[in-house]
């Protein structure tokens, strides 16, 4: 049931925490219990924006990271990716764009995890516009369902009778000079990128099982230069070089026990391995204060994205975790002006946020409703193709 307000309290407090007028309008819908959509409009921003908020002690809901045509290099629209997934027999109640790509490939910043299995670990961020090699804030959700901020590093090994391999990264050519080691899964492709600048060898794994958080593989054959075949259920193990002499030391049929995590992250039961984990830039609340205006010194982020107006896409939760808010915020028009990211974490705050984080914006803002978007793209072709999106799913 759709009903059209004068004033709402979550508008109150967002309009309260940017000491402003109250806003002109806003108008509210149940998607399902514990789950609404409001549209809220200001013209003091002026300001357009979409929240859908979630209360997880009533919805019956999941969240869900789906990449670009369930590749790890694509782009596909938000309304695509959320017709796939209904298509599947999932009930999608809501879905933004997510985490900033590469505009070419589509490929994601930072780590991807999707439905608890590894697709992308890295362990400083892929960004071409960082100041400094960092890590970035992002978004996680664990096995009990808590949301959870914070920056998340990939930490893998490879280990053999024959020594321990600190992972660099997971389906993702780490650069510079370094000695690790890489591993690559049938997530990335066919076969692994040929690497000219540098020693490699590679080892072709083959699935042994699991014991608990660990996989075990079988060590099949050896090979240089990169190039290799990524067995369909296993694994490929690449050392780059110094570390290729330990590799090449390995024989035909040893076991290779593989750890995939991320650190920091929670000691408790609950939270032995995160379900999902998508990034983000930058960080906008922590424990209730708004940090946005840190981001450069915190997260090397360009000052022209945080200090500008842009159209915008969040996410937040509420200090016990309870509460879940997914936003988007208009921009580039009359109607709607966007919102710089301090503005933006002052919004967040407003609604009952207590820790957010900044999503990509701009053209690549949307909010998907019931297969439509509902706000308004900031690009003259209408919704942009994007690397992927976060989606709020009835169970």
């Amino acid at each position: 049931m759709t009903r059209l307000l004068t004033l709402c309290p979550a508008a109150l407090l967002a309009a309260s925490a940017l000491g402003a007028q109250h806003p002109d309008s806003s108008q509210t819908d149940t998607l399902a219990t514990g789950v609404t959509h409001t549209r809220l409009v200001r013209a003091a921003g002026p300001w357009v924006a979409h929240i859908v908020r979630v209360d997880r002690r009533r919805a019956a809901v999941s969240l869900e990271q789906v990449r670009a045509n369930d590749r790890l290099t694509s782009r596909e629209r938000v309304t695509s990716m959320v017709a796939r997934r209904t298509a599947a027999g999932a009930r999608v109640l809501a879905a933004v764009n997510a985490d900033f790509f590469e505009l070419s490939s589509g490929a994601n910043e930072n780590n991807v995890v999707i439905d608890g299995e590894w697709w992308q670990g890295q362990r400083v961020t892929n960004s071409p516009f960082d100041t400094f090699d960092n890590i970035h804030a992002q978004f996680a959700v664990d096995a009990a369902g808590r949301p959870l901020l914070d920056r998340f590093a990939f930490d893998g090994w490879a280990r053999t009778a024959r020594g321990a391999f600190p992972l660099i990264a997971l389906n993702a050519l780490p650069g510079g000079t370094y000695e690790g080691a890489a591993l690559w899964t049938a997530r990335y492709g066919a076969t692994t990128p040929r690497d000219t600048s540098r020693a490699t060898t590679e080892l072709t794994l083959t699935p042994a099982g699991r014991r608990g958080d660990t996989t075990l593989f079988v060590r099949r054959s050896l090979s240089k230069g990169g190039a290799s075949v990524i067995p369909r259920e296993g694994a490929v193990l690449a050392a780059y070089g110094a570390r290729t002499a330990a590799l090449d030391s390995t024989a035909d049929g040893d076991t290779v026990r593989v750890t995939l995590a991320a650190t920091p992250w929670p000691a408790d039961r609950r939270a032995k391995a995160p379900q999902v984990i998508i990034g983000g830039w930058p960080r906008l609340l922590r424990d209730g204060v708004n940090v946005a205006a840190r981001a450069a010194a915190d997260e090397g982020t360009i000052s022209r994205n945080a200090e500008a107006r842009h159209p915008r896409t969040a996410v937040a939760f509420s200090r016990d975790s309870s509460t879940l808010w997914i936003v988007t915020v208009d921009g580039r028009s009359t109607a709607s002006a966007g919102m710089t990211t301090v503005e933006l974490a002052e919004f967040l705050r407003g609604l009952g946020a207590w820790n957010a984080l900044n999503f990509d914006g701009g053209g690549s803002t949307a909010m998907v409703l019931k297969s439509r978007v509902v706000n308004v793209p900031s690009d003259r072709t209408g919704e942009r193709e994007v690397g992927n999106a976060l989606l709020l799913i009835a169970r």
